[in-house]
């Protein structure tokens, strides 16, 4: 399903909000995972604002495609996006982390929009797998989108999906994987190399496209194609820069899972700007 699609200029100031909110959130939570979360913004808000089918005053609709959130620490950027599309009320972001809150620090089932637990990663793509088979069989056009991160792949139980997915001809279901390149250690091609990634992808049965993560057009016209691919899965590989829009935080892993102090978050929302 397509929606209008939307005017780009506005979507950029749509990303610039959420970043400022990621900011802001992880500040006030002094705890939280801005860099991965930064990196993952045009990614979220363009299967919100373009592709997916939902309904954020019934987020059980049946009718409804289904997003998972396998690199389930990037809360941040998760639950912005869901406030900004009406799962609900921004004021509710002020709580991130608190106790007591719904919106803690791993996405799960409580949250509006969430449709499952994640944190242990590896797991989203299997659990993925399962909706997407699942709609299949019960001959529902239903599509499955799985929010993957770069260092996540490390882990053999994502092949194991992937090997699945393939097997069973699973066209409705598209991966994403977060291509920033840095994972909470260091860079990613230093800890454990995922490259030839996009043949990799190819060589177990998928469909693979490359794209900048943080332009718009190039993200809608792959998720185009994902409509139209069929008898294979389909993953976008999103290069991305970890901490994008703050110069300091770019491609840094201290920023992984480190909030900003107030002198930083200062910093960071004047350059942002």
């Amino acid at each position: 399903m397509n929606k209008n699609k939307p005017d780009i200029t506005s979507l950029k100031k749509v990303a610039f909000q959420i970043r400022e909110t990621i900011l802001k959130m992880t500040n006030k939570a002094g705890s939280g995972h801005p860099g991965g979360s930064l990196s993952a913004v045009e990614i979220l808000i363009s299967l919100y604002a373009y592709k997916m089918k939902y309904d954020p005053k019934n987020p059980k609709w049946e009718g409804r495609d289904f997003l998972f959130i396998s690199k389930g620490h990037t809360t941040p950027v998760v639950y912005a996006v869901l406030a900004q599309y009406g799962f609900f009320g921004k004021e509710e972001l002020s709580t991130f982390r608190q106790l007591g809150s719904r919106l803690q620090g791993h996405v799960h089932q409580k949250v509006p929009g969430i449709e499952f637990n994640t944190g242990s990663l590896g797991h989203g793509l299997s659990v993925a797998n399962g909706a997407a088979l699942g709609a299949k069989l019960l001959k529902k056009d239903t599509k499955v989108f799985c929010l993957l991160g770069d260092g996540e792949l490390q882990e053999g139980s994502n092949w194991e999906a992937a090997m699945t997915a393939s097997h069973f001809k699973i066209d409705n279901i598209c991966a994403i994987v977060d291509y920033n390149k840095v994972q909470e250690n260091g860079p990613v091609e230093q800890i454990k190399s995922l490259e030839p990634l996009a043949k990799k992808w190819e060589s177990f049965g998928w469909k693979a496209v490359e794209v900048d993560g943080h332009n718009f057009d190039e993200i809608f016209k792959a998720l185009d194609d994902f409509d139209k691919c069929k008898d294979k899965p389909f993953v976008i590989i999103a290069h991305t820069i970890k901490g994008k829009g703050v110069s300091f935080m770019e491609g840094n892993r201290d920023w992984h899972g480190k909030a900003p102090n107030n002198e930083q978050l200062d910093k960071a929302l004047k350059d942002l700007k």
